[in-house]
């Protein structure tokens, strides 16, 4: 084709934005894109495999996702 780039495997278009942020338990680098995560959603981190909150989205900021309580207790 005349005129079509194509992209190596695994690059990424102009069109797709990633966003950095840093787990708030072992300061990793987490690389997210902006269209695959929404405000409230839990996500883990690839290092430490703690669970995180998206508390902000810009910037891109992660939390300690809440614990959930368990119904054991008596």
């Amino acid at each position: 084709m005349i005129g079509a780039a194509r992209l190596a495997p695994g690059a990424r278009s102009l069109l797709e934005v990633a966003f950095m942020a840093v787990c708030p338990e072992c300061e990793a680098d987490i690389e997210i894109d902006e269209y695959d995560v929404d405000k409230g959603e839990i996500i883990s981190c690839p290092e430490c495999g703690v669970e995180l909150e998206v508390v902000g989205l810009s910037p891109l900021e992660l939390d300690l996702a809440p614990q959930e309580e368990d119904g054991w207790e008596e």
